[in-house]
């Protein structure tokens, strides 16, 4: 059972990857700017275009243009952060967040349906079980390299 658990796992975390293709496309934007915003909506911190950047993986200048282009496409405002007036803080617009919500309307919908089919002891037990996989994706997402397996992937000889 524990293989099975572990197959539908991985296909679920790849669907994520589906969803966030299907999703773009539904919003006409591109899937950086999906992953973007999908940021801004899930981080407890206020962030900034820094910020953004280092936890989509690209540079500095690509940040910028990244907001740039959302900003322009009516999709995030800047702000100032409410303790350090220097600092520029980033918000979906609430176009942005109704577009968000309507574009995942159908999915939500349809994960509801399967829900409701739970009594209340399987959905205590899936909740718990989500809640656990998610957490250890997210600490192997933190964590380095083992020990002496380097820090670069293998490139082309």
């Amino acid at each position: 059972m524990a293989r099975e658990i572990g197959l539908a796992v991985r296909a679920l975390v790849l669907t994520d990857r589906e969803m966030q293709t299907a999703l773009a496309r539904r919003l006409g934007v591109g899937l950086t700017d999906v992953r973007a915003m999908e940021e801004l909506v899930a981080s407890p911190d206020v962030l900034g275009p820094v910020e953004l950047g280092n936890r989509l993986g690209i540079r500095s200048a690509s940040a910028t243009v990244l907001v740039d282009r959302l900003e322009a496409a009516g999709h995030l405002e800047r702000g100032r952060h409410p303790d350090d007036r220097r600092r520029i803080t980033l918000h979906l617009t609430e176009r942005a967040r109704s577009e968000f919500r309507a574009a995942l309307g159908p999915l939500l919908t349809s994960i509801g349906r399967i829900t409701a089919g739970l009594d209340p002891d399987e959905a205590r037990t899936v909740a718990t079980f989500l809640r656990d996989v998610t957490g250890a994706v997210r600490d192997f997402a933190a964590s380095g390299p083992p020990p002496g397996a380097g820090g670069d992937p293998p490139g082309p000889d």
